[in-house]
Order: structure tokens, then C-alpha cells, then sequence
């Protein structure tokens, strides 16, 4: 069954509006949406890896736009929008903690958070709930977002065959070790 989605996914990616999807959900993932546009980006980028430097810049722009939204979400709508998001991912504590945070170490939280797979819409939002500055929260957004992307979408198309073959063999064990990198993740933000 596995397999089977993976197939699919991989088809899918290769579609021509695969990269406006691509840039829905990294859009959505920076402010809203559960789940992590590498679940995209990653068979988009094996898929095509000519386009893998077209496909992060996709994602890039989707992700800061999102976090802008995010951003937005936080400083304007925050009881009414951000706080019934945190109470739907179990992360109240978390978001007032990390808004606290944003008020002594803001581009550090963003530079680093960003990179990793804790959900990035917990930060756009505190972002916004503290009032960080604007214009540093998006260089920020467009530094480590991009980073990520590049990075990701790089090491693909450089190592995309031996990846894609290792991925196809182990299809099981990659997506619990992502499930373990997301859980893990979020548990970082909402436990420090």
C-alpha cells in the first residue's frame, strides 16, 4: 500500500501543476496547514531534478508568504485565529512560551527553528504575537527557509539516484524516521 502512494505521489509530481500545489502547501504549511511540504517538494525534486533549484525557489517564496500570513495571524488575530490553531495542535503553552522567547532572542528562534522540522507555523505565529519587527522576521523567513529548501532540493540532485533507490527499498523506515523528525520536532517547540 505504501508503495503503491509512493508511486503515485512520484506521478503526481511530475504533473505540470505539480509546482503550484508545491507552492500551496509550502504556503499553507507556514501558517496553517499539519503537514511538512517536503512530502512534495522531495518526490517533485526526484521526479525532476533538473527543476530542483526552480522547485526551492517555489517553496521558498511560498513558505515566507506563508509566514507573512502567519505573521499576520499572530499580531492581528490572535485570540481569535492563533490561540483555537494552538489549542487544535495542543500547543497554547508552547505559543505563549515562544512569544516570550521572541521578546529576548527573535532572529535566532527564526534562523534556527526554521531549519528544522518543527512545525514553522508555531514560530510565524509567536513571531507575529510578540510584534516582532516585520522586515527582520521575513529576511529571517527568506534565510533560513530558502536554506532548508536549497539545501534539500541540492542534496537530491546531486544524490538523487542512490536517494530515490535507498527511499524505494526502505519506503517503511524513511517515512517512520520522518514521522519520528516531525513528532520530534514539535515536541521540541512545545516543550522548550
Amino acid at each position: 500500500m505504501l508503495q503503491r502512494l509512493y508511486q503515485k505521489i512520484l506521478a503526481l509530481s511530475a504533473a505540470p501543476n505539480a509546482k503550484w500545489w508545491l507552492f500551496a502547501v509550502a504556503f499553507a504549511e507556514a501558517s496553517f496547514f499539519p503537514i511538512p511540504v517536503d512530502v512534495l517538494l522531495i518526490p517533485m525534486v526526484l521526479a525532476q531534478p533538473l527543476k530542483a533549484w526552480r522547485l526551492a525557489t517555489m517553496c521558498t517564496v511560498g513558505s515566507v508568504l506563508g509566514g507573512l500570513l502567519g505573521w499576520c495571524i499572530g499580531a492581528f488575530l490572535f485570540s481569535y485565529v492563533a490561540l483555537p490553531i494552538a489549542e487544535f495542535y495542543h500547543a497554547t503553552h508552547s505559543l505563549l512560551a515562544m512569544q516570550e522567547k521572541f521578546l529576548r532572542y527573535g532572529m535566532a528562534i527564526i534562523l534556527l527553528k526554521g531549519l528544522t522540522p518543527i512545525p514553522f507555523k508555531i514560530i510565524t505565529i509567536a513571531a507575529g504575537a510578540a510584534h516582532y519587527p516585520i522586515w527582520p522576521f521575513l529576511l529571517a523567513c527568506i534565510v533560513t527557509r530558502g536554506g532548508r529548501f536549497f539545501l534539500v532540493a541540492g542534496l537530491l540532485r546531486l544524490f538523487g539516484a542512490p536517494i530515490r533507490d535507498f527511499i524505494e527499498k526502505r519506503l517503511t523506515l524513511v517515512l517512520l524516521a520522518a514521522l519520528i523528525l516531525i513528532i520530534g520536532g514539535a515536541a521540541v517547540v512545545f516543550y522548550f
